[in-house]
């Protein structure tokens, strides 16, 4: 166009000069620009076409290398979303890698190879037309092989995650009968709890694998679109198969879970019932058990200022502690068996084998009941026995079911032949019937007869020497003697008693080696060594005091030559005077 308006504003220009020519110059100017004009036209078409053809190419290049960015940009959007669907892939399968019940299910997928494996073996043992022995030793080895491997995997047989579908089984609970039955309830109903919750953990875990398996297959089938690859393909058919088999494991844990629930719920309700009314069984009975112990305290209390003596107050305390604990044992005993007679049977079916076994404890038993009621022995006596040449003295500590407990004193016997004395012995109370055992202190009585001995020679004033032990004797056991007078009278309301003299007594004997003057008075039953070492002393010191009076020893008299003096020089070996 620019061309155009040039060529025209020259041809005008031109005119102008040229104005004064003729019209042939005029005319041929017009044709000039006419045939300029028609150049111009033609030159600025061919212009525009070759201008046309230029932006098509161009644009055609241009759509071209947009074209290839975007197949580029398409094909690495491609590549990301594949790599990344991948790592997906691989963070489900790490957190399915140790997973129990897909392991489960790969033991239940080899169940049913193994069986299809099994079914093929067999079809092909009956379709052989010709069969050779080996042919058929081989397919009943392999078959032998496959039916063990089926045995070791049975219990997944039916079920993708074995014997886990099954809830475990509610045992049978016993009757609450006593308060130990009470425990073993409370551990029944947490066992129930733990197995409801271990049941109710399975199906939370098929839940969790379900989803895990559906998110695998969804990206599974999105990576499938985006890259058709075969594997791929039969990785979707097998997670299609594995997500419907734990769906359907699912709907039967679901369905077992509630009837389950419900059966734990009613025997757990049950239970707990049971265990309510054990509780106030158990209520009842402490509370008739208070009221006997409250009412044997009261007992004791009043009778406690009607007896005079600890010891006797002692053994009343025992007596009525046993027979409070013997009437709780039995109000036990007939709370708690339901079957009295059942156990008479059996014990005495047993007696026999308890009497041989266990004599010595029966004994001991039946000896405490003598003791306790005939009242021979009480706490707080004081007890001589002799068993096997063993004496011991001593006081009664305490009176128990199989035993005496008596701690031993210093007496004569621990002067004369234990030369030891404070230890604590334990009598069993069946002694009572085989051996020899002395009460020193019995049915009130306080003292005891104790005496003394004393040699003279032959030619001593015997007569003076008697009296003076007697009247020895009873300047210091006087008050012994009518605290002993007193004491007998009681007795003879329960005792059949002929002499009951209690002044001292004297004796004379004639001896071997001299006279021997006995003196016999009562002393107090604890502390008799106490007076015997008092009295002793006086008896020599009045004896030496006198000269008709010359206290004998075992001694020979030897006549020397020349003389008749004699001399008293003890022998060699005579046996000592008792």
């Amino acid at each position: 166009m620019k061309i155009l308006k040039t060529l025209l504003i020259t041809s005008l220009f031109a005119f102008s000069l040229y104005s004064q020519e003729s019209e042939n110059i005029i005319d041929k100017a017009g044709n000039l620009v006419n045939s300029v004009v028609n150049d111009a036209k033609e030159i600025v078409v061919n212009n525009l076409e070759d201008i046309k053809q230029i932006e098509e190419e161009k644009r055609l290049q241009e759509e071209a290398e947009k074209l290839k960015k975007e197949e580029e940009e398409k094909k690495l959007l491609r590549e990301v979303k594949i790599k990344d669907m991948q790592k997906r892939i691989a963070l489900i399968d790490e957190q399915l890698k140790d997973n129990i019940l897909l392991k489960r299910y790969n033991n239940y997928d080899a169940y049913r190879k193994i069986s299809e494996e099994l079914i093929r073996l067999k079809k092909s043992l009956t379709t052989i037309n010709e069969k050779s022995a080996d042919q058929v030793y081989h397919l009943n080895n392999k078959i032998r092989i496959k039916e063990n491997e089926l045995e070791l995997i049975s219990e997944y047989k039916g079920s993708p995650i074995g014997s886990l579908i099954d809830p475990p089984e509610i045992d049978n609970y016993e009757v609450i009968t006593n308060p130990f039955g009470i425990l073993n309830a409370l551990s029944y109903i947490k066992k129930l709890e733990n197995n409801k919750k271990d049941f109710l953990s399975v199906e939370t875990r098929v839940k969790e694998l379900t989803n895990l398996l559906e998110e695998k297959l969804f990206v599974y089938l999105d990576l499938y679109n985006i890259d058709p690859k075969p594997e791929y393909k039969e990785e979707l058919e097998f997670l299609e198969k594995e997500k419907k088999d734990f769906n359907m494991v699912l709907e039967i844990v679901s369905t077992t879970e509630e009837v389950y629930t419900r059966k734990i719920e009613q025997v757990i309700l049950e239970t707990k019932s049971q265990i309510s009314e054990q509780i106030e069984k158990i209520f009842n009975l402490g509370l008739i058990i208070v009221i006997l112990f409250f009412v044997a305290f009261l007992i004791k209390l009043a009778l406690k200022k009607y007896f005079s003596q600890n010891e006797n107050y002692y053994m009343t305390n025992k007596i009525i502690n046993f027979t409070v604990v013997f009437f709780v044992l039995i109000v036990l005993l007939f709370s708690y068996i339901d079957n009295v007679s059942y156990i008479v049977t059996i014990l005495g079916f047993a007696s026999a084998g308890i009497a041989i076994a266990l004599k010595d404890w029966f004994m001991s038993i039946f000896g405490w009941l003598v003791i306790v009621t005939s009242g021979s022995i009480s706490v707080g006596d004081r007890i001589k026995v002799t068993r096997d040449g063993q004496q011991v003295v001593g006081d009664v500590l305490d009176i128990s079911l199989f035993k005496m407990t008596i701690r031993e004193d210093i007496t004569y016997t621990s002067y004369r032949v234990n030369r030891r004395t404070g230890r604590i012995f334990f009598i069993p109370n069946n002694y009572i019937f085989s051996e020899m055992i002395a009460n020193y202190t019995h049915s009130g009585l306080r003292t005891v007869w104790d005496g003394i001995d004393i040699a003279i020679t032959f030619d001593s004033n015997h007569k003076k020497a008697q009296n003076i032990v007697k009247n020895i004797l009873k300047h210091y056991s006087k008050g012994y003697t009518d605290i002993t007078r007193k004491q007998l009278s009681k007795m003879r309301s329960k005792y059949q008693l002929r002499a009951t003299g209690v002044e001292p007594r004297v004796y004379t004997f004639a001896e071997p080696y001299g006279i021997v003057i006995s003196g016999w008075y009562l002393t107090n039953s604890y502390s008799a060594l106490v007076l015997r070492s008092t009295m002793s002393p006086e008896i020599i010191e009045a004896f030496l005091k006198e000269d008709d009076i010359t206290i004998a020893y075992p001694t020979q008299t030897v006549n020397t030559t020349g003389g008749n003096q004699n001399f008293r020089v003890p022998p060699a070996d005579l046996p000592e005077v008792p």
